[in-house]
């Protein structure tokens, strides 16, 4: 028989809200036994419908208050939920602060908890002596702290590397969905909504802050069109730097070249990757974060889409340079410029390095291979029954 032990996930992130660690934790949970997995995640004013058609427990809460410590009335929460539910294991997602509440519920109900580390939470919990104390409290306190990726666990080592035996690496994957090719006349449908007949496509789905390099094409994008004046640019997302890419936009005279789609949600991204020639986003280094691996080159890969991707983090892991995609250097504005142009001009080529990157997905980055690193810890593998024979 099959058994797992009854599982809360706490996370900071999580749908509607729209990102990669949100999306990943989500992963996570759907490919859990959904009987024994129970979510805690901030209230979202959005959330009501989303959580309905879920088919694990979600429980929304304001995690944090104005008195010091802000995370004590999550402590509450987590221990009235942990005694209710009668947990028996606990994921946490961003170390600090909700690595704190997994140390004081081993203490008091020896619930053992598990970390799972996305990259700006190493960053923020690296930046004083003090906080490294409680960082390396947590992670000596946890079974094991898995990190999205091997830059972001090289990272943690180079300040703590005598706890390299606790840490390991469990990939995001993307949704088997986006494997799927959608409906050809949906495709045509939105192909003709967005006036894309006849043009090349370049898609980027990110969120719009700090990092992501959005502005970076924006800039970039005068030069490319001299080269491939027939392509359009779909830009889907949003966040903090919006009105700068806006106004960039209008700036350049860029208006009939961009689809500024905004938001979209996850569950509807999928045709905008299949209308796609090439898939790009520049991500870059930013006072000391940098990207953990990035979701959505995965979910490009996985549609058969490569990738021009900048150097950051993780993301070499993410895609292969000139295997599934190319990785460049974001303020090698030149080189940037060819290596787009250059992909969109070589259609075999482009076809090649999309059927790698689908065929690198299926082999590696699906959730059953990934998530069997947990099987010691969540008791999901078979267990045997044993009699014991007395004599």
């Amino acid at each position: 028989c099959y058994y797992m032990k009854k599982t809360l996930i706490i996370t900071l992130e999580f749908p509607p809200q729209v990102g990669g660690i949100a999306t990943y934790v989500e992963q996570q949970a759907s490919h859990l036994d959904l009987t024994k997995t129970i979510i805690l995640a901030p209230k979202n004013i959005q959330a009501k419908e989303w959580d309905k058609q879920q088919k694990y427990k979600i429980h929304r809460k304001k995690f944090f208050w104005f008195l010091w410590p802000r995370w004590f009335r999550l402590l509450w929460q987590v221990f009235w939920l942990c005694r209710k539910e009668k947990i028996e294991m606990i994921l946490v997602h961003h170390v600090l602060p909700v690595g704190y509440i997994a140390v004081i519920m081993k203490k008091l109900k020896k619930i053992p908890f598990i970390v799972f580390s996305h990259g700006t939470d190493i960053v923020y919990a690296t930046r004083s002596k003090h906080k490294i104390r409680l960082l390396k409290k947590v992670i000596q306190k946890s079974e094991k702290v898995f990190f999205n990726s091997q830059s972001l666990r090289n990272r943690f080592l180079r300040v703590i590397p005598e706890l390299e035996s606790k840490t390991d690496i469990i990939y995001p994957c993307p949704d088997e969905n986006f494997l799927i090719a959608p409906d050809k006349n949906d495709l045509d449908l939105l192909r003709a909504k967005l006036a894309l007949e006849g043009k090349k496509v370049m898609l980027t789905v990110s969120r719009i802050d700090e990092g992501k390099g959005v502005t970076h094409i924006t800039r970039l994008l005068p030069d490319i069109l001299k080269k491939e004046p027939n392509l359009v640019w779909v830009l889907i997302g949003d966040g903090p730097k919006r009105p700068l890419i806006i106004k960039e936009i209008q700036k350049h005279n860029l208006q009939n070249v961009v689809r500024y789609l905004g938001f979209i949600p996850h569950d509807q991204l999928k045709n905008y990757y299949y209308l796609a020639d090439i898939f790009v986003l520049l991500c870059h280094p930013d006072e000391g974060r940098e990207e953990g691996l990035g979701l959505v080159f995965l979910e490009s890969a996985a549609c058969g889409i490569p990738a021009v991707a900048g150097r950051s983090g993780g993301v070499e892991e993410a895609v292969v340079h000139t295997q599934t995609g190319l990785v460049v250097d974001v303020y090698q504005q030149m080189t940037v410029v060819s290596a787009i142009t250059e992909l969109l001009a070589n259609n075999d080529y482009r076809q090649k390095l999309g059927i790698h990157a689908q065929e690198r997905i299926k082999a590696n980055f699906n959730w059953a291979n990934q998530l069997s690193k947990l099987d010691e810890f969540l008791n999901l593998s078979e267990i045997n029954n044993q009699i014991d024979l007395k004599f």
